[in-house]
């Protein structure tokens, strides 16, 4: 072999080392850390689109919000030829986003033909900031039907998100579609507008406003400052049915706040909070109609936590409502039975789970003798350890030193039975973030 041939064959054996380097590192950027294939980066095949790249980064939960029902008064039409705005409030930060839709309580296919991501201009308005609308696929693609009972997840798309924004997802459907799956009681204003004004930076045309989070369930972001996401399973205390709208005052958020400010000191995971709260939740019954409106924790647990991105740890805050809802008095196993159901399920994907106390509810029209028996039969369990990896006080945190049996005075919200802005911190305050870390062995 000469010289000059031997270089030629160097330099070819160069490059596929190089091709094949640049391939790996593609695959894994587009990992979305849940073990599946399903979701990869965006080919940028329409205009509008800024298509993400191969970058380093982990997926994970930016927001999420639970599936509810089908939202009163919408059976026939649906929200067609209306652009529907949701607002939401990014736990993490990131440089690439993807959206999850959801049709689960639809009777027909919801056709989209036309949605959007960008980064609001304030808080709480309609307005984009300007360079960072970017206009969403799903498969390439810009439209997508998503059948009656289905929901779909988007391409990625660059787009950075910075922590704590207010992000905007806007849909159009053109056709009349049923019944709109929503999520009510969202602390939270979002937006309607006639017509396809999906890509409108200004907002001016969105004068309807409403609370509730309609079609999507899922924000997720290719982090540079998250590491996974804690799922936090609950109802109306996690939902933050009390707290101030458009505050982002739930406890939820509060706690999302402990674990950024802490990350950096080695004290905390970096993990991101995405809140999975169903107000008048129950553990073990659901509401009624198929699939049941306001499903319970049990039959929900696989689609709301496990499913989650890049999950790591889980929170769980139930128990409440079947004590508050059932006729009778309800026997106080069945509920720690149902929690240890969940806990269990978790522990089969290796998630460690913390557990919260039921908190007092003395004054509250539900109060009776009999179901504050029960519940203090169920916290006694859960702070012996025999339901949860770890134990979050919420119980002791909040009562009257004088009257253990109601919520403090400045920690009640005046219903006593929800917590005020102030009693929501309060939850986040004493919640141990050193109990997020670690895993268990996979049970199987």
């Amino acid at each position: 072999m000469t010289k000059r041939h031997g270089y030629a064959l160097l330099a070819a054996i160069i490059a596929v080392v190089v091709a094949l380097s640049a391939a790996i590192y593609a695959g894994v950027a587009a990992d979305d850390g849940s073990g599946g294939t399903q979701n990869h980066v965006a080919r940028d095949r329409t205009p509008g689109n800024s298509a993400a790249p191969a970058s380093t980064g982990t997926w994970v939960g930016a927001w999420s919000a639970s599936p509810v029902g089908a939202e009163p008064g919408t059976e026939t039409t649906g929200m067609a030829g209306h652009s529907v705005r949701n607002v939401v409030h990014a736990s993490a930060g990131g440089t690439s986003a993807r959206v999850t839709l959801s049709n689960l309580y639809g009777q027909q296919p919801l056709t989209i033909t036309h949605a959007t991501i960008a980064v609001a201009a304030t808080a709480n308005t309609a307005a984009a900031t300007t360079d960072t609308m970017r206009r969403l696929t799903f498969g390439g693609s810009t439209s997508v039907v998503v059948p009656a009972g289905a929901q779909v997840m988007s391409d990625a798309v660059r787009v950075r998100i910075p922590y704590g924004s207010d992000v905007l997802v806007t849909t159009y459907s053109p056709t009349e579609s049923g019944p709109v799956t929503y999520h009510p009681h969202a602390r939270q204003m979002s937006y309607v507008a006639e017509g396809d004004l999906t890509e409108d930076v200004s907002g001016a045309a969105y004068t309807e406003q409403t609370e509730y989070w309609r079609y999507l369930t899922a924000l997720d972001v290719l982090s540079d400052d998250s590491a996974g996401t804690v799922v936090v399973l609950g109802d109306s205390l996690t939902d933050g049915i009390t707290s101030t709208v458009g505050a982002n005052h739930r406890w939820t958020d509060a706690l999302s706040e402990r674990l950024r400010a802490a990350a950096g000191s080695g004290s905390a995971p970096r993990y991101s909070v995405v809140n999975q709260g169903i107000s008048g939740n129950q553990v073990l019954a659901a509401g009624l109609g198929r699939p049941a409106d306001n499903p319970s924790g049990l039959s929900r647990f696989g689609r709301d936590v496990l499913d989650r991105t890049n999950v790591k740890a889980v929170v769980i805050d139930l128990g409440v409502n079947d004590i508050l809802r059932n006729p009778s008095h309800v026997d106080p196993t069945t509920v720690t039975d149902g929690l240890r159901r969940l806990v269990r399920e978790a522990h089969a994907r290796g998630l460690r789970v913390v557990g919260a106390t039921l908190m007092p509810f003395q004054g509250h029209r539900g109060y009776t003798s009999g179901r504050e028996a029960v519940r203090q039969a169920v916290n006694a369990e859960i702070r012996a350890g025999k339901v949860y990896d770890a134990v979050v006080d919420f119980d002791q945190a909040l009562r009257d030193p004088y009257n253990p049996r109601r919520l403090r005075g400045d920690y009640d919200s005046g219903d006593h039975l929800h917590p005020s802005d102030k009693g929501y911190k309060r939850m986040a305050e004493v919640f141990d973030l050193g109990d997020l870390k670690g895993s268990v062995s996979a049970e199987l």
